[in-house]
């Protein structure tokens, strides 16, 4: 699945190229993703314009000039394929384009999975492809936006004003494994599989540590916790800078690789060689909440 950085890169994307846009068109080539479109959906959006695209953990919010929201999450396996006016002119056939995707050698699966097209006003179209169908794309009133069954539980974002003070208060008297509290979205959102063993390794702490044992007994955060706060931090701005990470052929709205599965320093590096200097330890995996976990065991304790 998508985590953050891999969202927030397609958020600058869509940004560069959507904003200020005004939907010409909308195909929905199927009724429903993960859920049903709303009743509407693409009648509503004719004539309407994209005022600002916002991310939330790892959903992305498109705000329109009604005050209305598009609420998106990329599921499994969705993206969102970005074709300039000139582009679209290329794919252009005599068939049916409301029923058979013309992008299909752009887009992949010879565009049997191209369920959602966006139109503008400069002629460029926003392809939402998505072959697992596990994505959504719902439209929100402004209002709803704190109270939504998707959003309203979701913690603070890593970025901006979270601190390790915030992470020692959700964490204190936790009994749960660091690693599976770090993939719970209610204690910080967006973090994912990988770069919650990309910031423990970096920390030295082993991932089936007891949360609680990082904050103190006057529920201040340890040194340890100090650390991990940064360097969870850290990774997922290196990881945005990048791109994120290419993996299950996750790719931004222009079909570029990220570039962070480069930088991997635990996570899919079983049996080979810690990369700390002096560890000499070697990676191993092991399985926590069904989800691989990749670690030292000489260095993260």
């Amino acid at each position: 699945m998508p985590e953050l950085p891999e969202v927030e890169t397609v958020r600058r994307g869509l940004e560069q190229a959507m904003l200020g846009r005004t939907f010409t068109g909308v195909v929905l080539r199927r009724g429903n993703l993960r859920f049903p479109f709303p009743d509407g959906f693409a009648t509503h959006l004719l004539g309407r314009k994209i005022e600002s695209i916002r991310r939330r953990a790892k959903y992305l919010l498109l705000d329109l000039d009604d005050g209305r929201i598009i609420l998106s999450h990329l599921g499994m396996s969705g993206r969102y394929t970005l074709f300039d006016a000139e582009k679209v002119k290329q794919f252009e056939t005599s068939q049916n384009i409301d029923e058979h995707s013309r992008f299909g050698t752009a887009t992949g699966f010879d565009g049997r999975h191209d369920h959602v097209e966006f139109r503008f006003d400069d002629g460029s179209v926003a392809v939402y492809t998505d072959p697992r169908r596990f994505g959504i794309i719902d439209l929100i009133e402004v209002g709803e936006e704190q109270i939504h069954p998707l959003l309203e539980t979701l913690g603070p974002e890593p970025f901006g004003d979270w601190n390790a003070n915030q992470l020692a208060k959700k964490l204190h008297k936790k009994t749960t494994s660091i690693k599976v509290a770090l993939l719970d979205q209610r204690v910080v959102v967006g973090v994912g599989n990988i770069y919650a063993c990309e910031a423990l390794h970096r920390s030295g702490i082993h991932p089936q540590r007891q949360s609680k044992t990082l904050v103190r007994k006057d529920g201040k955060p340890t040194k340890k916790l100090h650390l991990l706060h940064e360097n969870v931090v850290q990774v997922l701005e290196q990881a945005v800078e990048v791109g994120g990470s290419s993996l299950n052929d996750f790719a931004d709205v222009n079909g570029t690789l990220g570039y962070f599965g480069h930088h991997f320093q635990a996570y899919d590096r079983e049996d080979e060689p810690c990369l700390k200097e002096d560890c000499g330890g070697t990676i191993e995996r092991i399985t926590q909440s069904g989800r691989s976990t990749f670690l030292c065991p000489r260095c993260q304790r």
